[in-house]
């Protein structure tokens, strides 16, 4: 049984078992420990080459192993990065996984930066950096360590197969895992927004044109006047016209 568990997000855990102090975690925050590798570090950079993430394990403060966490890239991945680029977006791969590993599945995916090795807290700091530059940014992440950078983020982009941490902290919750869903996300968003604009621009316009008839301006010049029956038939026909052309965006493709 684990004593004095102690946990570092994002870089590992250490606790006693049977009286000897284990940690198991990344490179660098194990070097942290004053924990030496030996030739352990040679061999995690030989597995992060195959795009694997190497996580050691030392007893007593001395190496004892490395075990290697294989990343599996999402089927439909490369095609939601590449849909993304295609409404004019960067992608960002933004992970605390090693460097070497993460640009691997960074190139197989098709993103246009990676930024790796970065803790929880680093993460979130990222995304101010981002914000501070100008940019609008939406995160997705699914996991403990991503909760931070989805709070920060204008828009939260939580995977529904994720934690309830990451999805508290989220403003979208997915319901699969399939990417794509944050493709279809921000294109409905969108379409969302140039619907509004258009029943504003409607509405204005309808009232401009039809607001001065009803109070007689053409009366002086041309003796013409709106009876209030068609003037209250015609707001609602403005009324039944915004509500038509919300409603198409039901027929909007969510794929």
């Amino acid at each position: 049984e684990a004593q004095d568990f102690q946990a570092a997000a994002g870089n590992g855990v250490k606790a006693v078992v049977s009286e000897h102090e284990v940690a198991v975690g990344n490179e660098r925050w194990l070097r942290e420990q004053g924990i030496t590798l030996d030739g352990l570090a040679e061999r995690g950079q030989h597995l992060a080459a195959q795009g694997k993430t190497p996580v050691y394990v030392a007893r007593d403060r001395r190496a004892a192993g490395i075990v290697a966490i294989a990343d599996t890239v999402k089927e439909g991945s490369a095609n939601a990065v590449g849909r993304l680029h295609d409404l004019g977006l960067e992608v960002i791969l933004l992970t605390g996984d090693e460097r070497s590993t993460a640009e691997i599945i960074g190139r197989q995916v098709g993103v246009d930066r990676v930024i790796a090795q970065v803790s929880p807290t680093q993460k979130a700091a990222q995304i101010k950096a981002l914000q501070d530059a100008g940019k609008h940014v939406a995160m997705v992440g699914d996991g403990l360590n991503d909760a931070p950078a989805l709070a920060q983020a204008d828009i939260g982009i939580a995977i529904g197969t994720g934690t309830d941490v990451a999805m508290e902290a989220s403003d979208i919750t997915l319901i699969s895992g399939d990417l794509n869903g944050v493709v279809a996300a921000i294109a409905l968003s969108r379409q969302t927004m140039s619907v509004i604009k258009q029943n504003l621009l409607w509405a204005f316009g309808y009232n401009v044109a039809l607001i001065p008839l009803a109070a007689g301006v053409l009366y002086p010049s041309f003796g013409v006047l709106l009876n209030p029956i068609f003037a209250a038939a015609a707001m609602g026909l403005s009324s039944v016209s915004v509500v038509s052309n919300s409603l198409r965006l039901r027929r909007f493709p969510v794929k």
